[in-house]
């Protein structure tokens, strides 16, 4: 009798979240392995994997009972969206959704509203979960997607259903107790969509970025090898004995992977519901947080917390910062602060589910002094393992390595998107000639480092040359009395475009826009890292500087409201 093989598991074995899951239930089933505060009362609750893992089961059998449908290759499943913050509940809708083989969809709640709607009719969501904190919000855009969506799930920690006009409304913790703690996940094709995942919408309307299990398991297994080959004398691999705290939202591209990551890795994840100073003093005191990923803003709401030495921070270790680029003068400032740790920078985007390129340290740099270290640590970095990325001109060529040249980021590798959901104009202007094209401008040193120097729709146009306005807000943020800079072109009569700064001093500080142009000419001009006439022509010294959903530096919002800014601004045109 002939014997027969298997090769669906074996040669064929899918790559799917599942795996990620099962995992730590398997070796660790009866330690902590999910820590959630709410934000808002500050009361903690704690599950061992076996305990998130069965709710996470009941969850997939909830999905089954509100008939939601699974996908196949090419044909995304029913999509389940969510409105909500980084708790446990998220959590579990990150495995039980896709690993049932339909889409998750996490809604950015910071969105416009305007926006919110969108992202909902155009994926066709069929269910929403959504937080107590967040309903309001759901509700005052009810009426404007009630024909899309069939049914609402109220997640709290408080029982009950609140009063409320929406209908085919479920209490999320019921649900669960119906239901059995068992599910028989199915082994899924690969290549099945797991998540969908829009743009903030610097410009134009949100595009949506799916992901294939396949991809977010590559992308996982390489940043995992990424760790471990670190040279970086600061960098400390605790392995599953790390503890990281997930402030980066879970609606935002996939908290920059922390979900895939730290569950596949059986560490302690801590989630705050969403971030407060104070509850993230608590948290990382309370739970020995060793690691977090943050955008700048982050930092210097920190630098700017006047209690910080009250905590106990000494657990932590490492920073990862993304969302924008980490100026060496936060870097420095921060680590001055809160001592014993190091912040290093990062990129990615939505469309690459996002890790892109990270920091890194060469070998043969290992040696050398901090500053000096600091230096790399703040550079863009190397492309992670598994992806190509180029810089390249406007004839698709690669652009010479002289930290100088000016190129755009083009992107291939298994955890790029394949394509935008239903909007096939958007995919092919991203994709051709076989790069995912980025839209972000950088430069690429001597030592192959890529540095980001600007978006493509920020640089600023002044006469025949251009201006990376990254490169001089960087330099600003290294003066001592400066917290945030951004840089914006604003018209000019002759030269077309100028630079305006806005900046924001740390808390106590009286400097001026004169103090501002100086410390630039001596930082910046005096040792070769601009020239003269890049030096901004307008100084505007702000409370706040605007922000985006994300935490980004909102270029966007200060252009439409330019007479406001440009009101405040001195003229530093003959300084």
């Amino acid at each position: 009798m002939e014997s027969r093989t298997y090769p669906e598991f074996s040669t064929r074995y899918p790559l799917l979240l599942t795996t990620f899951m099962k995992r730590p239930v398997k070796i660790y089933p009866d330690e902590i392995g999910v820590v959630y505060r709410n934000h808002e009362t500050g009361e903690y609750q704690r599950f061992t994997w076996m305990q998130w893992y069965r709710r996470t089961c009941r969850l997939a059998n909830v999905l089954k009972s509100l008939n939601v449908n699974p996908g196949k290759v090419g044909e995304p499943g029913d999509r389940i969206a969510t409105m909500a913050l980084n708790t446990h509940r998220h959590l579990e809708l990150y495995y039980a959704v896709p690993c049932s083989g339909a889409l998750l969809h996490p809604i950015n709640v910071r969105l416009a509203q305007d926006h919110i709607v969108y992202t909902i009719t155009h994926a066709e969501d069929t269910v929403i979960f959504v937080d107590d904190f967040l309903f309001p919000l759901l509700e005052n855009i009810y009426d404007r997607i009630k024909d899309t969506v069939k049914a609402f799930v109220y997640m709290s920690d408080k029982p009950g259903l609140p009063k409320t006009k929406i209908q085919n409304i479920y209490e999320y913790e019921k649900l669960l107790s119906e239901q059995p703690d068992e599910y028989d996940w199915p082994y899924l094709s690969e290549d099945n969509y797991a998540t969908l995942c829009y743009t903030t919408a610097t410009t134009g309307l949100p595009k949506g970025a799916m992901f294939t299990h396949r991809a977010l398991y590559l992308q996982t297994l390489h940043l995992l090898a990424y760790a471990n080959l670190s040279n970086d004398p600061s960098r400390i691999f605790l392995g599953e004995n790390s503890i990281p705290m997930v402030i980066v939202p879970l609606f935002h591209i996939h908290a920059w992977g922390a979900p895939f990551l730290a569950v596949l890795s059986a560490v302690r994840i801590i989630l705050p519901g969403t971030f407060t100073v104070e509850g993230f003093c608590e948290l990382v005191q309370t739970e020995k947080v060793t690691s977090v990923a943050v955008v700048p803003t982050i930092l210097a709401l920190l630098l700017e917390y006047k209690d910080v030495e009250k905590y106990d921070l000494s657990s932590l270790i490492q920073i990862t910062v993304g969302g924008g680029a980490l100026p060496l003068g936060l870097k420095t400032k921060f680590e001055k602060r809160i001592t014993g740790l190091n912040a290093r920078s990062g990129y990615g985007m939505t469309e690459t589910a996002p890790t892109t390129i990270t920091a890194f340290v060469k070998k043969y740099m290992s040696g050398w002094p901090k500053k000096k270290l600091d230096e790399v640590r703040v550079k863009t970095g190397l492309p992670v393992p598994g992806i190509e990325v180029e810089v390249v001109d406007g004839n698709g060529q690669p652009v010479p390595h002289d930290n100088k040249t000016l190129g755009q980021i083009v992107v291939r590798g298994p955890w790029v998107t394949e394509k935008y959901f239903k909007n096939p104009e958007k995919t092919a202007d991203a994709w051709y000639d076989g790069w995912f094209h980025t839209g972000d401008m950088a430069t690429i040193d001597e030592e192959g480092f890529i540095v980001i120097a600007d978006r493509m729709s920020d640089i600023i146009r002044s006469g025949s040359e251009m201006v990376p306005t990254v490169l001089i807000e960087n330099l600003i943020a290294l003066a001592d009395f400066v917290l945030e800079a951004t840089v914006v072109g604003v018209p000019d009569d002759v030269w077309g475009e100028k630079a305006m700064a806005i900046v924001k001093l740390v808390p106590g500080a009286s400097n001026t826009e004169e103090d501002i142009i100086e410390f630039l000419k001596a930082e910046g001009v005096n040792k070769g890292k601009i020239t003269r006439w890049m030096l901004p022509k307008l100084v505007a010294i702000v409370d706040e500087v605007p922000k985006t959903s994300v935490g980004k530096f909102n270029k966007r919002e200060i252009r439409n409201s330019l007479d406001r800014f440009l009101a405040r601004a001195k003229d530093m045109s003959a300084k």
